[in-house]
């Protein structure tokens, strides 16, 4: 597991390793979820179908029909150990 504090560090990571899982933060610095999301589908089309959206604002009138329309899980937070590990079991199925 790596974890990485923006979008842009993400795309370095992704760029350079190979990943089963993506678990995107919808909100964070310099690029957001939602914009690397949209990177994802267009260099790592499968990569992107192995993607789980966190969010602690699902009631943002932009976030949950862009969830809805990427028809990505996703994980409100906060959430418990057990909840991460089910939906990162469900995804990877």
């Amino acid at each position: 597991m790596e974890i990485a504090i923006n979008g842009m560090l993400a795309q370095d990571m992704i760029e350079n390793r190979q990943y089963d899982i993506c678990l995107i933060d919808i909100r964070t610095p310099k690029m957001n979820g939602t914009e690397l999301y949209q990177w994802l589908q267009k260099k790592h089309p499968q990569l992107a179908k192995q993607v789980v959206f966190t969010t602690g604002n699902v009631l943002d009138e932009k976030t949950m029909p862009f969830i809805k329309q990427s028809g990505r899980p996703v994980l409100p937070k906060p959430f418990t150990p057990d909840e991460l590990i089910a939906i990162v079991e469900k995804a990877l199925k």
